[in-house]
């Protein structure tokens, strides 16, 4: 019979999520002379194993198979660790209290963090702002290496204009360039004061001033002299503050950004938590589970590797895999386990074991593992999608402000500024969420077919005497017939 590890939708889900990641599914008697799907890529060999008993421990099969894996394959992952509880069950109460206080810690760090990223988008764009301003004042001062009649003014125009409006007053105060011209006559001023080049110091400017002298009257130059001489004043202070402040903006940035990198490391053990304490939706609809009953169900899945290389390339391999998958339908007992000591469950029930092996390439493992994944993640998936989307929407400014940014402090601190590849943001960022694909991969050698065949036959030989041998010795240690 199919185990009670997928039910309903569950299984359409995760047979159309093989599909989505290459595999086939295995297709397998579900009861005499009827066959279907198990949700289960098709294995070389599998074996299925349900043990009853009242007194069953939850522990003592799951540990005798794990240290039976661990004696003869060099890689073990837990891939699942999933449970339902029915709703009026004591064990389903206990959970969820600890299931409420997970939520509110990760309700309390995403608000933060929604909070902190909103700010970063005010601090990117206060640096566009900053940069665009730099840019004028650098296209001025570089005008002043050249001839003063040949000097581009158009940089330069720009400046004037802001200090008009941010230092004068604009129009309406009668002191500034524009309110002297309107209110005490001086017409030609404006012009006077926005056709002057770029100056490299006070003696220019006072040249510029007396070869007007023969075409304009004293009044009108005194006042010019005092406008152009403020303006050059306020231009070399503020483009020093600009600098300062960008500075300090880079590294507040970078610092800012590091908060949020920490709150989301913060966030990501709770997701997993409450991942694994939510009741799994699949197990809650199952009719072996009643909600007046005490009663819960448990699925564990596991796969082990062992791992043969190419004599060409080692980085290339094949794995001789067992997927274990453990089914548990128990009667959780609440004790209490030593004085001082919250209450505990303690189960009896029912044990399902299957064992499939496979010959899997690293690529397809890599597929199991995401597609696992994907299918059991999806809440923590959800959350660092909709993060990644906002982050993107900052545009490539971002990561080019904090690789300046890294780059300052490493000189700082190191006095050099050696040669290092930055890593993005987004993998900086998102970790195991989001891997960047590299540019100008130097390209894996193919192993030739033979040494496939071979590595394959070695590999698969090794998975299918294994998953016999665990299967063969574990109903002989558990007194069960073994023929």
């Amino acid at each position: 019979m199919v185990e009670s590890f997928f039910h309903g939708p569950g299984l359409q889900l995760r047979s159309d999520l093989l599909k989505e990641f290459g595999f086939k599914e295995e297709n397998t008697e579900v009861l005499r002379e009827l066959y279907g799907n198990t949700g289960f890529p098709k294995p070389q060999k599998a074996y299925k194993l349900s043990l009853e008993m009242y007194d069953l421990s939850l522990e003592e099969p799951y540990f005798w198979v794990l240290e039976e894996f661990r004696q003869n394959f060099k890689i073990l992952d837990k891939l699942e660790d999933s449970f339902a509880a029915a709703e009026n069950s004591a064990f389903f109460g206990v959970t969820q209290m600890r299931l409420g206080g997970q939520q509110d810690k990760i309700s309390q760090f995403l608000a933060t963090t929604g909070k902190m990223i909103k700010e970063l988008f005010q601090m990117v764009r206060e640096l566009r702002i900053i940069d665009e301003r730099l840019g004028y004042y650098k296209e001025s001062d570089d005008q002043t290496g050249k001839a003063l009649g040949a000097r581009s003014k158009s940089a330069e125009i720009t400046l004037k204009g802001m200090f008009i409006d941010l230092v004068q007053g604009g129009a309406k105060s009668a002191a500034s360039v524009f309110g002297m011209s309107r209110e005490l006559e001086f017409v030609t001023l404006p012009d006077l004061f926005f056709d002057a080049p770029p100056f490299l110091n006070v003696g220019e400017l006072d040249r510029h001033v007396e070869s007007l002298r023969k075409d304009f009257n004293e009044a009108v130059l005194r006042v010019l002299g005092r406008h152009l001489r403020q303006y050059m004043e306020w231009r070399k202070r503020t483009y020093i503050e600009h600098k300062t402040r960008r500075r300090f903006m880079l590294q507040y940035l970078l610092q800012h950004f590091e908060i949020i990198k920490m709150y989301i490391g913060w966030i990501k053990p709770y997701l997993r938590h409450v991942a694994r304490l939510t009741m799994k939706e699949r197990n809650m609809s199952s009719a072996e589970l009643i909600s007046a009953f005490e009663g819960s169900i448990l699925d564990i899945e596991v796969l082990a590797q062992h791992r043969l290389t190419s004599k060409t390339d080692p980085s290339v391999g094949v794995n001789g895999c067992i997927l274990g998958t453990f089914t548990y339908r128990t009667r959780p007992e609440m004790k209490v386990v030593q004085e001082g000591y919250q209450r505990g469950p303690v189960h009896v029930g029912r044990f399902e074991m299957n064992l499939r092996s496979y010959v899997w390439s690293d690529e397809e493992v890599e597929n199991y593992k995401k597609f696992k994944e994907k299918e059991m993640m999806m809440l923590m998936g959800d959350v660092s999608d909709s993060v990644k989307h906002a982050m993107e929407a900052l545009g490539e400014e971002l990561d080019i402000y904090l690789a300046e940014a890294r780059g300052a402090t490493e000189q700082k601190t190191s006095g050099n500024t050696p040669e290092k590849k930055q890593k993005s943001m987004f993998s900086n960022f998102f970790g195991t969420f989001y891997t960047p694909k590299e540019k100008g991969a130097k390209a894996k050698k193919p192993m030739s077919d033979g040494e496939k065949k071979s590595l394959g036959k070695a590999a698969g030989g090794h998975a299918n005497f294994y998953a016999f041998n665990t299967f063969k010795n574990f109903k002989k240690s558990h007194r069960m017939i073994a023929w």
